[in-house]
C-alpha cells in the first residue's frame, strides 16, 4: 500500500471513529476492498477508485442535517494536504456527489468508469446479508418500526421525499435495496449483486413467514 493511500486510510479511521454502525470505518473497507475487486476486471485509474472509496461517505449528508458540501470540503481539504494533483481531486469530488442513490437522476448520462465501480462497491454493501444488517441497524438508530402490515412502500420518491422518509425497516428494500440489482454498472458489480439480491428475497420470504406465524 502507498503512503497516501495509508495516509487516506489513517485519515478516514479517525474521522469516522464512534459513527453509526452502518457507515462506520467497516462499511468503508469493505466499499474499497470491493471497489478493488472490481477495479481489477476493469481498465480504469485505480488512485482514482481508491481514494474515493476511501472518502465517499467522510460526511454522509444523512448525519451532518442533509448537507450534501460537508463531504466535499473536507475530502479537498484533505486531497490537497497530501499534494494530490488537482486532476485526480476534481475525478474524485465528481464521485463522492454523484455516488449517492438519492441523486441517480441528476447524474451525467455517461458516467467515469471509476465512478460506475465506486458505486457499484458501495450499491453492494448495501444488499445481501450485510444489506440486511446495515438495514435493520439504520432503522433502530432512527427507531423505525420493523414492518407494519398497513404501512405501503413508497415507490418512486423524489429526492427530497426519500430524503425525509422514516418508513418501516421492510418498506426500504422495495423503496431501494431490491431495485439496486438493475442499477449495477460493471459485469462483476452485476454478477455480485445476483447472489445478494437472490439472498434478500429469501430472507424476507422468510420473514412474513415468521411475522405471520406460519
Amino acid at each position: 500500500m502507498n503512503s497516501q493511500i495509508q495516509n487516506t486510510v489513517n485519515f478516514v479511521k479517525e474521522k469516522l471513529e464512534g459513527a453509526e454502525a452502518g457507515h462506520d470505518w467497516f462499511h468503508i473497507e469493505r466499499v474499497w476492498k470491493l471497489s478493488k475487486k472490481i477495479a481489477a476486471t476493469e481498465t480504469c485509474n485505480l488512485e482514482v477508485v481508491e481514494l474515493s472509496a476511501l472518502l465517499h461517505d467522510i460526511a454522509d449528508p444523512k448525519f451532518h442535517d442533509g448537507d450534501e458540501t460537508l463531504a466535499l470540503k473536507i475530502s479537498q481539504d484533505f486531497l490537497e494536504s497530501e499534494n494530490v494533483s488537482k486532476e485526480i481531486i476534481e475525478q474524485v469530488l465528481f464521485i463522492i456527489k454523484n455516488i449517492s442513490f438519492k441523486n441517480r437522476d441528476e447524474v451525467p448520462a455517461v458516467l467515469p468508469i471509476e465512478l460506475q465501480i465506486v458505486q457499484d462497491a458501495d450499491r453492494l454493501d448495501a444488499i445481501g446479508a450485510i444489506g440486511i444488517a446495515r438495514t435493520f441497524n439504520f432503522g433502530g438508530f432512527k427507531n423505525n418500526l420493523m414492518f407494519h402490515p398497513d404501512i405501503q412502500p413508497q415507490l418512486n420518491m423524489t429526492k427530497k421525499e426519500y430524503k425525509k422518509s422514516n418508513g418501516t425497516t421492510i418498506n426500504h428494500f422495495y423503496e431501494k435495496l431490491l431495485l439496486l440489482k438493475d442499477l449495477m454498472n460493471t459485469k462483476t458489480g452485476k454478477e455480485l449483486a445476483k447472489k445478494r439480491h437472490d439472498y434478500m428475497l429469501k430472507f424476507l420470504d422468510q420473514f412474513y413467514r415468521e411475522w405471520n406465524v406460519e
